[in-house]
């Protein structure tokens, strides 16, 4: 204990108690308080080392300090402000499952508005632990067992320290970053950062993106907007009068397929097909098929494809425009498109966390008036894989809450169990034999694909037996590439062709994902025209019968004659009907025959090229000014009033619905009023192996009430 003493008694051994206790009192909020979802030794080994080389950099800039007072009262007010921003994060996430932006803390207003109006109600009894430090800290200066070393302390050392703290900090990122490449670039969610990170190092990123973000803002002025209203203007596509408002009113469902390419549709792998519910549903002469069809995300990946679905412009070129902009830009959203059109109410079903990619901010941006995420389903123990939640029981799952919903809805199925790093058991799987590549990761892709098309098959069969299906439009759209271009070579021979041929060409065509519009008496077909996840938005809602000339999106409807057929991908390499051109122009290829192409002994080729990037440049300034400056404040398209946030909540939905469909009494239109009042969750029917005892888990609202 003397010994203790003494190493207490000087000015590092008073530092590095202070980074003990801060680490202590940070492990136990993780484990204890905050759901951070660890689960490999290296996710764990970074939760147990982040608070250490951050705290230890930040006290030894108290040890420059000559004054030896003033370097002790530092260092505690540091541990205090440390202290409180921890507590802080305890009580928010008590309430929302996330921790507090950096734009929430701006004001006093923000942080009591985020915080409810229940604080109080939020501390718990064994909160008392978070006070202990400080008894402690209080009793040892007033029995002098800690006194204050008035020795001068070495620059020289102080310089040591701190360089050991940022060291250990690099050590603590670079594990960081090989367990989760780009984590800063594009910062998945909040919670991958406090986990890799710690949470103070989030905050201090989190507000230098704010403010980054605020600064661009800033510049912007009114007329800002006007290129936007000029290239919406000169490059509208009007709609193909066979299909403007065929689809009025009538429900729609999208369906988000999980890293889900276009190769998949019609393969066969040891004579089974992979997905035979989707190669049907592809090929029927009621479905509108795509098959030049390309993802056109960029570091946002899921998000970006979100982003272009629902507003008809582009992710960010760095970076997540769902982290970065969405929560707090403008948006003319599709959910409150439609809802102030036609009074659509409007869900997204996810097995994932809300706060993965801020959706529990964005949805209520873009108007979504629900959000079932994760915790309104029994995602526990083999429920879940990789991201969440398993398909089958998604979909399984999502009728007690669809049935309850206002007809006609807006809602959108993201589905998980086709991610990366596609480890599905075989026992999900009905005797379906993947393929034995050296490649475990191309193998998986095949069984999870194959376990997707097959909740797929289930859900369309719910609703056709419920009666949902007679009135509803299927949008299903793959949001991405599953198998990156490193493993194209290994995936090469299934697709019948030559791994040691295979070359750029060929991997920019691998980008091509499915998009199919599914609608009973739909005049369907399979559609050769080259489009993006870009053109979306305005095909949909020219479905619905809506002009989407007022709104400011980039793509162009896939219907209309007049679509532009030229497709830019994130990085500026683009596709056209006849070329494909990689690499900032250096490569052109012929799509037809995947020949490279010499520019230099084709001119007019070379003019067309250099025409066609000025007007990927072009699509890509109009999208990116719009979002980082936040311009849609300054226009407003008529008949359309901009989104309140603060009017949606997602706490006490099922409460809500059932309030919403008791007020309306026989005038409800949810599909439990149309059926008498009762569940129509009996009709659907699943295999998946954890359903078979017990098929309906909650097979109705009122479980599901008392479940939440």
């Amino acid at each position: 204990m003397e010994r203790l003493k003494r190493t207490l008694n000087t000015r590092l051994g008073f530092m590095a108690s202070l980074v003990f206790l801060l680490w202590l009192k940070t492990i136990i909020t993780y484990f204890t308080e905050f759901n951070l979802g660890a689960t490999d030794v290296f996710q764990y080994l970074t939760m147990f080392i982040n608070p250490i080389g951050f705290a230890i950099a930040v006290f030894s800039l108290c040890l420059f300090i000559n004054r030896p007072k003033i370097s002790y009262s530092l260092m505690l007010v540091i541990y205090v402000v440390i202290s409180i921003l921890i507590y802080a994060n305890v009580l928010y996430y008590r309430e929302f499952s996330n921790f507090i932006p950096v734009s929430t803390m701006l004001g006093v207003a923000s942080v009591s508005k985020g915080l409810g109006n229940n604080t109080v109600s939020m501390i718990s009894p064994h909160d008392f632990i978070y006070l202990l430090d400080f008894i402690l800290l209080i009793v040892a200066f007033a029995t002098k067992y800690i006194r204050i070393d008035t020795r001068p302390f070495r620059k020289l050392n102080a310089m040591a320290s701190f360089m050991f703290g940022l060291m250990f900090f690099s050590l603590n990122l670079m594990i960081s970053e090989a367990n989760r490449p780009q984590l800063l670039g594009r910062t998945f969610d909040q919670t991958y950062l406090v986990k890799y990170l710690g949470l103070p190092a989030f905050t201090i990123y989190d507000g230098l993106q704010t403010v980054h973000s605020d600064q661009v803002k800033s510049t912007a002025i009114g007329t800002d907007i006007d290129p936007a209203l000029k290239y919406v203007q000169n490059h509208y596509a009007k709609p193909d009068p066979e299909y403007y408002g065929i689809a009025k009113k009538k429900n729609i469902i999208i369906i988000h397929l999980e890293s889900f390419q276009q190769a998949l549709i019609n393969l066969r792998v040891n004579g089974q097909e992979v997905t035979p519910f989707l190669n049907g549903l592809y090929n029927s002469n009621e479905t509108l098929s795509f098959d030049n069809f390309y993802h056109q995300v960029g570091q946002g990946k899921t998000s970006d494809a979100e982003t272009m679905l629902e507003t008809g412009l582009f992710g960010t070129a760095s970076g997540t425009f769902f982290n970065n902009q969405a929560s707090s830009n403008t948006l003319e959203g599709a959910p409150a498109i439609l809802q102030q059109t036609y009074g659509y109410s409007s869900a997204v079903f996810h097995g994932n966390v809300s706060s993965f990619y801020h959706r529990d901010s964005v949805y209520k941006n873009l108007g979504y008036n629900y959000f079932f995420d994760k915790s309104y389903f029994n995602s526990d123990g083999e429920n879940s894989i990789g991201m969440g939640l398993k398909d089958k029981l998604l979909f399984a799952e999502s009728p007690k809450y669809l049935e309850q919903m206002q007809q006609p809805f807006y809602t959108k199925f993201i589905t998980l169990t086709n991610h990366w790093d596609f480890g599905l058991d075989d026992i999900d799987n009905d005797g379906f034999k993947t393929a034995e590549t050296p490649d475990k990761h191309v193998n998986g892709y095949f069984l999870t694909a194959h376990y997707l098309d097959a909740s797929l098959k289930e859900f369309f069969e719910y609703l056709k037996t419920s009666g949902l299906y007679d009135n509803s439009m299927v949008i299903l759209y793959g949001d991405h590439y599953g198998i990156s271009n490193d493993r194209n070579r290994n995936l090469a021979p299934i697709l019948g062709y030559n791994q040691d041929n295979w070359n750029d060409f060929d991997n920019a065509q691998m980008q091509r994902v499915p998009f199919m519009i599914h609608m009973k008496g739909l005049n369907g077909g399979i559609r050769h025209e080259y489009g993006g996840e870009i053109d979306v938005l305005p095909t949909l809602l020219h479905l619905e019968g809506i002009n989407s000339s007022k709104y400011i999106q980039v793509g162009t409807d896939l219907l209309s004659k007049e679509h532009s057929q030229l497709v830019p991908f994130r990085n500026g390499d683009f596709v056209t009907p006849k070329y494909t051109v990689l690499k900032n122009q250096q490569d052109v290829y012929a799509n037809k025959t995947g020949e490279l192409i010499d520019l230099k002994a084709n001119p007019d080729l070379a003019d067309k090229v250099a025409k066609w990037n000025k007007q990927v440049k072009e699509k890509f300034k109009i999208s990116d000014n719009v979002q980082k400056m936040n311009l849609l404040r300054f226009y407003t398209p008529l008949g359309f009033t901009p989104v309140d946030p603060a009017k949606y909540s997602y706490q006490h939905q099922i409460e809500q619905m059932i309030k919403i469909r008791d007020d309306l009494g026989n005038k409800s239109t949810s599909m439990y009023s149309k059926n008498g009042n009762t569940s129509t969750t009996n009709f659907y029917n699943t295999d998946a192996p954890e359903l078979r005892d017990n098929r309906n888990p909650i097979d109705n609202i009122n479980s599901a009430v008392k479940a939440k």
